[in-house]
Order: structure tokens, then C-alpha cells, then sequence
């Protein structure tokens, strides 16, 4: 306890002197969010980043993350304090691949979640989160979607429009796991419960959910709602902010083997070590990151 107290202490003198930001995605290890000047999920964060002063960010997150968060603010040093924490999911799909399947559908838009690389990102039509997929894919003109990377999020998409959705074949190697038995396990456990899942879940899963959310969607409902018992079916570092925030509420992760090992990747001596030499530094080519941004605020338009 007395080695984290003085890391923390160490990391908000050297945070101080470097004039940075530190942010911190929901499913980071809690000694870390604790350090943050921001927690939240990857856009809100890389959004909150652009518009506070500073001359450098600290991003504990995934690769895709540090990557948007230099895409919004090219004037900023953007740091990943673990280097190798990538995610899974955007690693499914590669530029070239999203424009083979742009030969194969000229006239469909693409879409693209925000868990993507910058050059996919960059031969992307709009960007969208978890949270407002169904808007995206209803605003733009076309009848056809492509969607990347996440088949379970565009299958979730596809409940809501009319339109002709043609998933990608990634998913998130944490909510793809969840089975219509962990929902009947914490049910029988906790039948009072109210069953909060993330839309990157299996459809079979999201059938038996009381509410579909993002992170941040699902932290906002447990404040707000007037029941006391929720079980949580996304990644269990949400749990240390559920606690924090929502202390009169009880929350139970659906299952306790949600853990993002890439995620859980950043300690504080990563963050420590990041701020005292300003390595390693997260930088996207200049022509990628135009197109990628491009895509971000056609988004942020609607």
C-alpha cells in the first residue's frame, strides 16, 4: 500500500513539472484510475483530452486509444505508458483489408467503430462508439454498411434500421465470452438483480439483458435508476468506478473471468516511467491522420 501511495505521489509531481493529463479508460486497474485526471471510455476520453490544457497526454489504455487521442490533439505529445497494450479487436481488421471489401461494395458505406487503427480508420466513410452506433448507421445516406471490426456491434445495429448491415467477422475476446449461462448463473444468484450488458456481447446475450449500454451508458444508469442490485456484463475494471461513484448501489460483474489482459497491462510504474522519459511516443502520420480525423468529426457532427 505505502509502495502505491508513493508512486502515485511520484507520478502527480512528475504529472506537475511535465504540465501532462492523464487519462484513464474504465477498465484500467483501479490504482491507476485513481491517479487520473479523467477516466471514461476511449472517445470520451481522447474528446475531454483536446479541450484541457497541457503539452502532453498520458494515455493508459490500448494502442487504438493513445492513437485517437494524438489524431484530436496533433499539438500535444500523446504517451502509452504500456507500449504493448494493443486490443484484439482492431488488430482483425487491416486497411488493405477494408478496401478489398470496398471493391466488393462500391456503394455501401463504411462504418467503423472507434476500436480501430488510424488507417482504418482513415478508409472509413464515419466513425461510431458503442453508444451511438444505431444513430450513425441511420444518418448516413447509403442502404447498405459496411461494419467494422465488431459483428456483434453491428448485429446490434442492425435491431434498429432498416437498412442492409454486413458485419465484419471481429469481436472483443472479453464480451464475445459472455454465455446465455453467465446471465442465468447471476441470475440465480442475484435474482433481484438488474442485467446491464455492453453491445459488443452475443446477440443471444443481449436478448436476455434488461438494458444494452456503453460503459459510461451503463455508469449513468446504475446512478440514476431507482433500483439497488445491477449485474454488469462488460469488463470488471468498471467495477472500481461503480463502487466509487454509485457507493449505495451493489453491482455484480457477470462474470469474474472479464478481464482485458492488454487492459490491465499499465501499472503505475509504466505511468511513472512514461512521465520521466517521455517515451514511448504515439505518433500517426500526418495524411492518416487527416482522412482518420475526418471520419472522428463526421461523427461528431450529427
Amino acid at each position: 500500500m505505502q509502495d502505491t501511495a508513493m508512486l502515485q505521489d511520484e507520478i502527480l509531481r512528475l504529472k506537475k513539472k511535465k504540465n501532462a493529463i492523464i487519462l484513464a479508460h474504465n477498465y484500467q486497474r483501479p490504482e491507476v484510475q485513481d491517479i487520473a485526471d479523467v477516466t471514461g471510455d476511449s472517445l470520451e476520453l481522447s474528446r475531454a483530452a483536446a479541450t484541457m490544457d497541457g503539452e502532453v497526454i498520458v494515455f493508459c489504455g490500448v494502442d487504438f486509444m493513445a492513437e485517437t487521442a494524438a489524431i484530436l490533439s496533433p499539438e500535444k505529445m500523446v504517451l502509452l505508458p504500456a507500449p504493448d497494450a494493443c486490443c484484439p479487436m482492431a488488430g482483425m481488421i487491416s486497411a488493405a483489408e477494408l478496401r478489398f471489401a470496398r471493391t466488393r461494395h462500391p456503394d455501401a458505406a463504411v462504418v467503423c467503430y472507434v476500436n480501430t487503427t488510424a488507417d482504418v480508420k482513415a478508409e472509413s466513410d464515419i466513425c461510431c462508439t458503442s453508444a451511438n452506433a444505431v444513430s450513425v448507421v441511420n444518418a448516413v445516406r447509403e442502404n447498405t454498411v459496411i461494419f467494422v471490426p465488431d459483428k456483434n456491434l453491428g448485429k446490434y445495429a442492425a435491431r434498429f434500421t432498416k437498412k442492409t448491415i454486413l458485419p465484419w467477422e471481429g469481436f472483443c475476446l472479453v464480451h464475445d465470452r459472455f454465455t446465455v449461462s453467465d446471465i442465468a448463473i447471476a441470475k440465480q444468484a442475484h435474482p433481484d438483480a438488474v442485467v446491464l450488458v455492453h453491445p459488443e456481447c452475443r446477440p443471444e446475450v443481449i436478448d436476455l439483458a434488461d438494458h444494452v449500454a456503453s460503459t459510461s451508458g451503463i455508469i449513468r444508469h446504475v446512478k440514476s435508476a431507482p433500483e439497488n442490485e445491477f449485474i454488469i456484463g462488460t469488463e470488471i475494471g468498471i467495477m472500481h468506478r461503480l463502487a466509487k461513484e454509485c457507493p449505495g448501489k451493489r453491482c455484480y460483474p457477470l462474470s469474474e473471468k472479464a478481464i482485458c489482459t492488454n487492459m490491465k497491462k499499465t501499472t503505475l510504474v509504466h505511468v511513472r516511467d512514461a512521465l520521466e522519459t517521455s517515451q514511448p511516443v504515439i505518433k500517426v502520420p500526418v495524411e492518416i491522420a487527416a482522412r482518420a480525423r475526418d471520419a472522428i468529426e463526421r461523427m461528431l457532427a450529427l
